[in-house]
């Protein structure tokens, strides 16, 4: 299957398997965040955590920048959406370019912002943080129901979309008869 293909002949990949392959790139975002805030602790000196804390916020929106707009620029998939068969293409089924990348995310960062802007407002820390988060990203998730193709909000407003990336399965073997 190839993005030349066209839209029509790409599936949706399922929610429950987009928010797998969402907590999968958590868990590999982690040693990419742990990296860049060890560079970034060397080479400004950091001598504790709060100490240039809105440097190195900045410093992670950047770098996660990069990581994600390389990926989805230059094949369409980070190491989880591999992982999990699902790639990213424009709406017409085309390679996204840079620019457009840079925008999907900016725009996902839509899947955070209310839940830490509630929680906020409220107060809250901690674990409950944790639980406005869980309801927050689920309810987002709960949002591509709406669309008519499946596709999540920031995706239908950037005019890209996550497909199905499955390889095709290998031909069978033609079935020897019994004369042979």
């Amino acid at each position: 299957m190839t993005a030349a293909a066209g839209p029509a002949a790409f599936d949706t990949p399922g929610i429950a398997r987009r928010l797998a392959c969402f907590v999968y790139e958590g868990v590999l975002l982690f040693g990419v965040v742990m990296i860049a805030g060890y560079l970034y602790s060397s080479l400004t000196q950091q001598r504790h955590a709060l100490e240039g804390r809105s440097g190195l916020q900045a410093f992670m929106l950047v770098v996660l920048a990069i990581y994600f707009v390389w990926f989805w620029s230059h094949g369409g998939q980070t190491v989880a959406m591999k992982a999990w068969h699902i790639r990213l293409v424009t709406a017409d089924g085309q390679p996204v370019s840079q620019p457009r990348a840079l925008v999907r995310y900016l725009l996902s960062w839509i899947w955070f912002l209310p839940a830490l802007g509630a929680s906020w407002l409220a107060g809250l820390r901690g674990g409950e943080v944790f639980v406005v988060m869980t309801v927050g990203v689920l309810g987002y998730a709960a949002l591509a129901w709406l669309h008519p193709q499946r596709q999540f909000l920031h995706d239908a407003v950037c005019g890209t979309r996550l497909v199905d990336w499955r390889p095709a399965p290998p031909p069978k073997p033609p079935r020897r008869s019994a004369a042979q």
